[in-house]
C-alpha cells in the first residue's frame, strides 16, 4: 500500500482509553485523528480532533467517518464486524472484519488457534443440552465461557462438577459457551506483535501478567520473566496466528505457562492490550505508534525495550478504598523515582472500571519491582 504520510486523518472506531492512547501516538507523528463513539465524553473523543456521535452501526455515523478518515482502525474487538465490512467498502481498514469476528467467538477463534498449530486447553463448544449431556469427565474441573461478549473475567464461570456446569450454563441463559478444563498454571504471559499490510511483523517482549477476579493487575516486563523456551514458542505462536488471518495491526495473544514446561494459548484481541502499555514508558517504540504504523503503511522499526518495567493497572476500586471518594494519593506515589501515571480521562469510578495504569521503569528488574510495590502500597492496593 502507498503509505499515507503525516496530515493525514487517522479514524478509529471506540472511545475508550486504547483509543485514546492511539489518538495521542497518532497526533505525535502529525496525523489528523477522528473518533466513533456514541458517549460524548469518552476518552479518546475528548483529544482526537473529531468526534463522530454516534452508534456503531449508525450509516450516517459510519459514512461521516469514512468522509473525515483515509484509513480506520478499531479499539476494541467487540466493535460489530459489519460496521467494519461497511467501512471497508470505502477505505483501508485494519484489522479487516474477518479477523475482528474471529476474536469475538471463542470458539471460532480456538478452531483459528488449533488450524495455525497452537496448542489449546482441551474444551468443548455447548450449544444444547445434547452437548451438556456429553461433557466428559475429564474436561471437569473447568471453567464456563460464553462463547461471545465476554472479557475482564466477564461471562465465565468455574465449574468443578456437571452440576455446577448446568447451572452456570442455565446462569449464562444458555448461549453458546465454551467448557475450557483447568490446567495447572505456572504463569501467565502475552506477547504483542505488529503485523504491517507487506507481511512484516515485529513484536514486543514478552509480557508476565498476574490477574485478580479476571482483570489483568500486574504486567513485568525485562529480561528472564518467563522460561526461555515457552517465552520463544509464545512470540513463534503469536506470529503464526497472526500469519494465519493475514493480520494487518496489532495483535496481542495471551497464554498460560503450565507446570511440565509446556505453554497453552488462552485468547487473542485484535487491537493494543492492556500488557503492552509498558511500551509508552519502557521501549522506543509503543504499541500504540505500532499500530499507527500498520494503518498507515509506515515501515515497522523493531522496538527496543530500554528500561526494566513492570505495570500495575488502576481501577476504580482506588476511589473508594477505606471509605474515601476522592483521588487517589498521586503525590507521594509520583515522588518515586521512575514512575509514569496515566489516566484515561474518565468522568466517574466505579469498582472493576480501568481508570488508568501505574509504569516504573528502573535499569534492572529488581528495582522496578521494588519501587512498584512501594507505590502499590502508598496506594493502599495489593495487585502481587
Amino acid at each position: 500500500m502507498t503509505p499515507l504520510l503525516p496530515g493525514a486523518t487517522l479514524g478509529v472506531m471506540g472511545g475508550g482509553q486504547l483509543g485514546r492512547m492511539f489518538v495521542h501516538a497518532a497526533q505525535q507523528l502529525g496525523y489528523v485523528t477522528a473518533v466513533l463513539d456514541p458517549d460524548p465524553s469518552s476518552p479518546a473523543g475528548q483529544v482526537a480532533h473529531h468526534h463522530v456521535h454516534a452508534d456503531y452501526l449508525d450509516p450516517q455515523g459510519l459514512a461521516r467517518l469514512a468522509d473525515l478518515s483515509q484509513a480506520i482502525t478499531t479499539e476494541f474487538e467487540n466493535v460489530p464486524a459489519p460496521a467494519l465490512e461497511r467501512l471497508a467498502s470505502q477505505r483501508f481498514v485494519a484489522p479487516h472484519a474477518g479477523a475482528v469476528a474471529i476474536a469475538q467467538d471463542r470458539a471460532r477463534e480456538k478452531a483459528h488457534f488449533e488450524k495455525c498449530g497452537v496448542p489449546c486447553a482441551p474444551h468443548l463448544l455447548i450449544e444444547s443440552s445434547e452437548h451438556l449431556d456429553a461433557v466428559r469427565p475429564e474436561l471437569l474441573p473447568g471453567i464456563l465461557k460464553t462463547a461471545r461478549l465476554g472479557y475482564d473475567g466477564k461471562g465465565q464461570q468455574r465449574v468443578a462438577t456437571h452440576e455446577e456446569l448446568a447451572r452456570a450454563w442455565d446462569a449464562f441463559k444458555r448461549v453458546p459457551c465454551v467448557l475450557e478444563k483447568l490446567l495447572p498454571l505456572d504463569f501467565e504471559c502475552s506477547v504483542v506483535v505488529a503485523r504491517g499490510a507487506d507481511g512484516g511483523m515485529v513484536h514486543l517482549p514478552v509480557a508476565r501478567n498476574l490477574h485478580r477476579d479476571g482483570i489483568l493487575a500486574v504486567s513485568e516486563v525485562f529480561e528472564g520473566n518467563v522460561p526461555e523456551a515457552p517465552g520463544r514458542a509464545a512470540i513463534e505462536a503469536t506470529c503464526a496466528i497472526a500469519q494465519g488471518l493475514g493480520y494487518v495491526g496489532v495483535l496481542c495473544v495471551e497464554f498460560f505457562g503450565l507446570a511440565d514446561g509446556s505453554l497453552v494459548v488462552n485468547e487473542m484481541a485484535p487491537r493494543p492490550h492492556n500488557s503492552g502499555h509498558w511500551s509508552l514508558d519502557g521501549s522506543d517504540v509503543s504499541q500504540f505508534e505500532l499500530q499507527v504504523r500498520t494503518l498507515a503503511g509506515l515501515p515497522l522499526a523493531k522496538p527496543r525495550q530500554h528500561s526494566a518495567a513492570v505495570m500495575l493497572n488502576l481501577l476504580g476500586d482506588l476511589w473508594f478504598l477505606s471509605g474515601r471518594e476522592a483521588p487517589p494519593p498521586w503525590a507521594p506515589v509520583l515522588a518515586l523515582p521512575g514512575v509514569h501515571l496515566h489516566l484515561y480521562g474518565k468522568e466517574t469510578a466505579r469498582p472493576g472500571r480501568k481508570m488508568g495504569h501505574l509504569t516504573v521503569t528502573a535499569p534492572d528488574a529488581s528495582g522496578a519491582r521494588r519501587v512498584a510495590r512501594e507505590a502499590a502500597q502508598l496506594l493502599g492496593i495489593a495487585p502481587f
